[in-house]
């Protein structure tokens, strides 16, 4: 409740909740609020020389290029691709919570290791670590959320390690040491309650570029394949249309645009929120 209300006197901050929410909501509702079948080719959907209809009329952001109504691809396409951002950030947060804790507390051998790997990981161009892999594997929906957490996870990682080798080094970690507190009591019931925070903002600012790379994926056709549409692949799928029908690639464009903002100006909030020494930094 203190989160939402500070959310709710920061203007930037109360438009990126208000949009995500509305994202959301449309997802979640999408078979209810769709006019159409996202993979029905309409009889009329289409003009008479074969071209997309513009919008307006019975099909509200007109059609695209095999005569199917846009805005119900682009509500179904709202559930692919949060559904890969919430799932492959997820991941993500998770595999980096593990390795920076463990990194930043045991030191010594397995430290150095963890972090040379996630250094490897980093200086990995992230585009083309995922390309390679999607190429690799058979694109779907879940291959594509597993590549994009297996190269967003070293941010979290190298973040946790800090605040964790922090954190094993302040006076009440060492006291609970001298009572014969064990590892793991020290890990689960000491570190990680401090860590929560790190994980919520990272995780939030962190769908933003989940669903921007999921749709570079998509568009370079390595993503979630056709008939499933996400705002990516309906932008691949229309890209030749650019000219002829701009509403095809601008309006979904727009739209992954606005919620990864969204997602950002959210994430920046809860950064100044939940941790005291961001508040007043631009």
């Amino acid at each position: 409740m203190r989160a939402l209300k500070a959310i709710v006197r920061q203007p930037s901050a109360l438009f990126g909740l208000v949009v995500v929410a509305f994202v959301i909501i449309l997802a979640l509702g999408a078979p209810w609020f769709a006019p159409f079948n996202p993979g029905d080719q309409m009889f009329d959907g289409l003009s008479l020389d074969g071209a997309p209809l513009p919008p307006g009329g019975q099909f509200l952001l007109g059609t695209d290029t095999l005569g199917r109504d846009l805005f119900s691809r682009l509500l179904f396409g709202a559930r692919t691709s949060l559904v890969i951002g919430l799932v492959a950030n997820g991941i993500a947060v998770a595999i980096g919570l593990f390795i920076g804790i463990v990194a930043g507390y045991l030191r010594g051998f397995a430290s150095n290791v963890l972090m040379r790997f996630t250094d490897l990981m980093t200086a990995f161009p992230a585009l083309l670590l995922a390309i390679m892999l999607a190429a690799l594997l058979r694109p779907s929906l879940w291959i594509v959320a597993m590549v994009i957490a297996l190269v967003n996870w070293v941010q979290v990682a190298r973040i946790v390690y800090t605040e964790t080798r922090s954190l094993a080094e302040r006076d009440f970690i060492m006291a609970e040491r001298s009572l014969g507190a064990g590892h793991l009591r020290v890990l689960f019931m000491h570190i990680l309650p401090h860590l929560i925070p790190t994980a919520i903002v990272w995780g939030t600012l962190g769908i933003a570029t989940t669903v921007l790379l999921e749709a570079t994926l998509s568009f370079l056709g390595i993503g979630v394949q056709p008939p499933q549409p996400s705002w990516g692949n309906i932008i691949f799928e229309s890209q030749s249309y650019f000219q002829a029908a701009p509403w095809l690639v601008f309006i979904p464009g727009a739209i992954i645009l606005l919620t990864a903002l969204s997602f950002n100006l959210v994430g920046d909030a809860l950064r100044d929120i939940l941790d005291p020494t961001q508040r007043g930094r631009g």
